[in-house]
């Protein structure tokens, strides 16, 4: 049976998860990033896997709801954890210096191992689309990981956001 998943997988699958693996890999040594590199990644995610949620439980309005509360209590725990605490700004550079990380690439592999999980089951039995328990533990596992995301994005620019002088300072 699991012969038969990974071969009726599209082939697009796998590129991706080549590439998920080769950023979360490259995000494990310092990088000097951009404000706008840094927290685009997240928002990204983020949306990706509220997209997920809404295009397959759209009858489902308990799954927004799961989404939504998993990711606000994920994001509020790891920014009161203090998430992206180590990163520093560089005013010189106008750029981030993010320490090298695997939590990155473990969350992108978490996710996409529930999206393909959650997309196998979908695929054998089209009529967990309509389960609640389905949809609510999917969407509560899209939902922390995006609030996971969302909370590193953030910290990222209030480290940058703090350490800028104020235009208004004489």
């Amino acid at each position: 049976m699991l012969i038969d998943i990974l071969q009726r997988t599209p082939h697009w699958v796998w590129f991706l998860l080549a590439g998920l693996v080769s950023l979360g890999v490259s995000q494990s040594k310092p990088q000097h990033r951009t404000l706008r590199a840094a927290t685009v990644m997240p928002v990204a995610m983020a949306a990706l896997s509220f997209y997920g949620v809404v295009s397959v439980f759209a009858a489902q309005p308990t799954a927004l709801v799961a989404w939504a509360a998993a990711m606000l209590a994920a994001f509020t725990i790891c920014h009161a954890s203090g998430i992206g605490g180590k990163v520093r700004w560089l005013a010189d550079e106008q750029r981030l210096l993010v320490p090298g990380s695997w939590v990155p690439l473990l969350l992108m592999l978490g996710l996409f191992i529930i999206k393909f999980g959650a997309n196998v089951m979908l695929a054998m039995h089209p009529d967990l689309s309509i389960d609640g328990l389905f949809a609510v533990s999917v969407s509560l596992a899209y939902g922390a990981f995006s609030g996971v995301f969302l909370a590193r994005g953030l910290a990222m620019w209030r480290t940058a956001r703090g350490s800028e002088p104020s235009s208004m300072a004489y």
